[in-house]
């Protein structure tokens, strides 16, 4: 059986490095080349793109095994995900585009925060340059965690390297192709394999719910409800058990999505602002239809374990379960294929974004503010290798709590920066104090929120998901702020 998963597998790979060397012949010849692909994404490449990178292995582990273990009750995450993405298309996206290119030709989120308020440009640049940095370094770290797991699940004791754990083995090959296409092609090579892999996200998600439900011992719709009724009759239902701060914390996870850098660059880099509103429904149309997949296969999939008497410990590998388990070895490798993508598109996406902060907001600010364009590409190119080598190292250790830290990073990047660009786009009145005080006072809330366990329990009741009171205070310092520090000077004419 590996034989033909390994077959799907390196089928996979070559096709993501032939993108690679593709893109490397188009777009790498200067900064705005190798950081935004030229500001030539077309609608389709740039709304899965953003769509990809957003998703990671949480789209096929995370929120399948919620809606396995828990039910419907789970599926607010996903509702909330997708409001917070379409409002993030109406507000951010036109506006990011024409306002990065209008205010200097920004090519990071800290160059264009710099250049909208220049009176803080080098706080500004400075802070959140380190913080997303940081934060990404962890982030990253998440994803190769979830590639080394596949790995050690799907081919224990089969893969031998040099006395190398599955495990160990599963992250190296995860980041060295990642690495291999994020060298060479740059930015336009991570959207261009963002748009495969989201295509091929999508066809599993569509195919796996199908063959369960209605595929040999599936049952269909009648009988897997009749399964999970007798199970426990509140897994089909949205509400039973959900408290209204359960409730609120499940769909506040969309605010998140105005302050990830690696989401909104796709945005920066979009052919124009007329394509934004077909970019806008292509990947709105992906989304819908790869959450409900998602949702299908937690729920329907509890239900077919429990008819076919499956024994699933870990109710997040429940998608590895039925791939290897319902499907030829070459359509199961396709299937692992297809969570490697999920993995793969992010850490891309987080490693080129990591590398553009270092080079344009500290290599080129600090050290070399003569660099050529030239210059800054090859530095970039070791930036990605440098940031992929740490998140490797946190990754490490397979006991590591990482996967615990990617909703307190998506909260963490959702408070600094989410008030912060949609004020910074949209207000006249705010000013570089303003912006500095908001990025700290977000950040600094969600820290405090975490170390306090608020977010596990809050006032003897449930917890508060952390980017509720992060977010919130952000955008009252920036308010609060940028009124008392009015600078008339510093008023910016929005361009929309």
């Amino acid at each position: 059986m590996a034989s033909g998963v390994w077959i799907s597998l390196f089928l996979y790979f070559a096709l993501m490095i032939v993108i690679g060397l593709y893109a490397m012949r188009r777009s790498t010849s200067s900064s705005e080349d190798y950081m935004l692909g030229g500001r030539r994404l077309s609608p389709k490449v740039a709304a899965l793109s953003a769509g990809a990178s957003d998703m990671s292995g949480w789209l096929l582990l995370g929120l399948p095994g919620a809606l396995y273990a828990s039910g419907l009750a789970s599926a607010w995450i996903g509702i909330g995900l997708f409001v917070g993405a379409f409002i993030n298309w109406i507000i951010v996206a036109p506006r990011l585009r024409e306002q990065t290119v209008h205010y200097g030709n920004a090519l990071t989120i800290p160059a264009f925060l710099a250049n909208r308020f220049p009176t803080k440009a080098l706080p500004l640049r400075t802070v959140s340059a380190i913080v997303i940095v940081l934060f990404f370094a962890v982030y990253t770290a998440s994803g190769l965690v979830a590639g080394g797991k596949l790995f050690e699940s799907a081919f224990a004791e089969i893969i031998n390297v040099g006395g190398m754990s599955d495990y160990a083995v599963g992250i190296v090959i995860t980041l060295g192709v990642v690495l291999v296409y994020t060298v060479v092609g740059g930015f336009l090579a991570v959207s261009m394999t963002d748009f495969v892999q989201g295509c091929i996200m999508m066809l599993a998600l569509v195919v796996m719910p199908a063959v369960v439900l209605f595929g040999e011992g599936g049952g269909g719709f009648a009988q897997a409800s009749q399964t999970l009724n007798e199970v426990d009759p509140t897994l089909l239902s949205w509400t039973e058990g959900l408290t209204f701060i359960g409730f609120l914390s499940a769909v506040t996870w969309g605010l998140g999505y105005f302050g990830q850098p690696h989401i909104i660059v796709r945005f920066m880099a979009i052919r124009s602002i007329k394509d934004v509103p077909t970019a806008r429904n292509i990947g709105m149309s992906w989304m819908a239809i790869s959450l409900i997949g998602a949702i299908a296969l937690g729920v329907f999939g509890r239900a077919y374990a429990v008819r076919n008497g499956l024994d699933v410990e870990d109710p997040e590998t429940i998608f590895i379960v039925l791939s290897e388990l319902l499907f030829h070895p070459l359509i199961t490798g396709f299937l692992y294929a297809a969570l490697l993508a999920a993995v793969m598109s992010t850490i891309s996406s987080q490693l080129l974004v990591s590398s553009s902060s270092l080079t344009e907001d500290f290599y080129r600010l600090f050290l070399r503010k003569e660099a050529t364009d030239r210059e800054c590409v090859n530095v970039g190119r070791a930036c990605v290798v440098l940031v992929g080598l740490v998140a490797a190292v946190i990754a490490s250790d397979p006991e590591s709590q990482v996967l615990g830290l990617v909703s307190n990073a998506w909260a963490g990047f959702g408070s600094a920066f989410g008030p912060l660009i949609i004020l910074s786009l949209m207000w006249s009145r705010m000013n570089g104090a303003g912006a500095v005080a908001g990025l700290i006072a977000g950040s600094v809330t969600v820290i405090i929120w975490i170390a306090l366990g608020w977010n596990s329990s809050f006032m003897g009741g449930p917890g508060v998901y952390e980017i509720i009171p992060g977010f919130i205070v952000s955008w009252i310092a920036i308010v609060v702020v940028s009124l008392a520090t009015a600078d008339a000077s510093e008023y910016q004419p929005i361009q929309r």
